[in-house]
């Protein structure tokens, strides 16, 4: 059992990271925040934050040793798999504890049409020859997969602007952040003539408004399943994160 302050790295940028930290806001932790920088204008948190990567495996595992980091918390986006590989392999080679919050998928229900696929590319194919208006939330780092099907009326929905990196003939974009309401999802899906839904599987209540609006429309859905995760110790959400924390036994470094 942890008996006394540890030095914690919560890697976020996720809701669950967000609810950790403030639970463990006036403990006797040492806690760090880091984000990845893909968002802008992060939202600011009560702990100390830094902003980038690490230089992979071998950045940050010379980070957990300068700062001599006692716990790795593991609370970045499920799509994000490179980070949980690096993060795996850093704290087995400083020797370190480390735990994710794996936030689980949403589980498919009676009445999703949906189209499964393990990759941001299958999803293109998967929306077929035939010109399509296209609702696309998938985030905006791989929309340039898209490009390839230039036939599809694409209406893109993310937090940062798109930019340039989907040069398509028709294509609409939305800067919104969630949570986005089941209610909401419908009255949009129908106003804006939508005919397929492409997303990612991140799980969560945050964006699951778009996934039941889907449901009740009878609309198909191209979904990307979550990727492999290393094994590590695991927990759902930010609550079992801080009941792991009041009974783990942690070797403290200081």
């Amino acid at each position: 059992m942890i008996t006394g302050g540890l030095r914690i790295l919560i890697l976020g940028g996720t809701s669950e990271a967000s609810a950790l930290v403030a639970g463990l806001t006036n403990c006797s932790h040492d806690v760090t925040l880091s984000l990845a920088g893909r968002t802008a204008v992060p939202k600011a948190e009560p702990v100390r934050t830094r902003i980038g990567g690490f230089g992979g495996v071998e950045g940050l595992a010379a980070w957990l040793r300068e700062n001599r980091t006692d716990l790795l918390i593991d609370a970045t986006h499920p799509f994000a798999a490179r980070i949980c590989v690096n993060a795996a392999d850093a704290a087995q080679a400083v020797g370190i504890p480390i735990l994710a919050i794996r936030r689980p998928p949403w589980p498919r229900q009676p009445g999703d049409r949906w189209t499964e696929v393990d990759s941001v590319a299958a999803c293109v194919s998967a929306l077929g020859e035939a010109p399509r208006r296209v609702f696309v939330t998938i985030g905006r780092l791989e929309l340039a997969a898209f490009t390839a099907a230039p036939q599809h009326d694409f209406v893109v929905r993310t937090i940062e602007p798109v930019g340039d990196v989907m040069p398509v003939p028709r294509l609409t974009t939305i800067a919104a952040r969630g949570p986005f309401q089941q209610a909401d999802e419908v009255r949009f899906i129908r106003e804006a003539g939508i005919e397929v839904l492409v997303t990612k599987n991140s799980g969560g209540e945050a964006t699951y408004g778009k996934i039941a609006a889907a449901r009740a429309l009878e609309l198909p859905v191209v979904i990307v399943r979550q990727p492999r995760k290393p094994d590590v110790a695991q927990v759902q959400d930010a609550a079992e994160a801080l009941d792991w924390l009041r009974t783990a036994i942690v070797p403290d470094r200081s």
